[in-house]
């Protein structure tokens, strides 16, 4: 589960992002390697800046070769949780569930339920996206309806952490970071699913958590 804090305010505002939890990258053992297995999360203020852009890569290191195959587990939802009035329960989720080659995306609403179970809400036609999952190598295929848009398809992984001078630094050996470094993740790709929200779908106008998390179907 990846969590963070951005500031919402009324009309253009400021996005500020608290990082709690750093990336997996196949270091949680309960799904490590696995298809449910988060690698990063990203929650950012979009071009247009009345808009919030949400952002989950699973399924990390994969090698170029290794990409054109991959595919988003059908027994695996990624879930979007918003907590708009700093309880740290979810008020409001967007989820994402593969089927059949599209993305389909459920969303901004109240959760059916809160916590670590979670049942596939149901759906104002207002608030249903579906997308093609872009294939490897292709141009990005975008769907925008009702306000939203959404990706979700291969990408190459954006985070950058130099593991062997951090190996390094635990070791004794060194004190800090090269500049520049040696980016590890360099050539390797991940799977993305990309949603891009009006901050007045969010409610409230102030603070709000989230968080992501992938669930798979029991």
């Amino acid at each position: 589960m990846k969590k963070f804090k951005a500031l919402l305010g009324l009309g253009v505002i400021t996005l500020a992002l608290i990082l709690f939890v750093a990336a997996d990258h196949i270091d949680a053992p309960a799904v490590q390697g696995g298809s449910s297995d988060i690698t990063d999360f990203y929650a950012f203020q979009g071009e247009n800046e009345d808009n919030l852009v949400f952002v989950a890569n699973v399924q990390g290191l994969l090698s170029p070769s290794a990409t054109a195959s991959a595919s988003f587990d059908e027994n695996v939802m990624i879930e979007f949780n918003i907590d708009n009035d700093g309880d740290n329960i979810e008020d409001i989720v967007i989820q994402a569930l593969p089927r059949n080659g599209k993305m389909y995306v459920i969303g901004p609403g109240e959760p059916s339920g809160t916590g670590l179970m979670s049942m596939i809400n149901t759906y104002d036609p207002n608030y249903l996206s579906v997308v093609d999952i872009t294939p490897y190598g292709t141009e990005a295929i975008v769907s925008s309806q009702n306000g939203i848009s959404v990706f979700a398809g291969p990408r190459d992984d954006p985070f950058f952490m130099d593991f062997a001078q951090y190996s390094q630094i635990i070791a004794g050996n060194a004190t800090s970071f090269n500049n520049p470094g040696s980016d590890t993740f360099a050539g390797s790709n991940v799977l993305s699913v990309v949603i891009e929200v009006p901050k007045a779908s969010l409610g409230g106008s102030g603070t709000i958590n989230t968080w992501v998390e992938s669930k798979r179907k029991q």
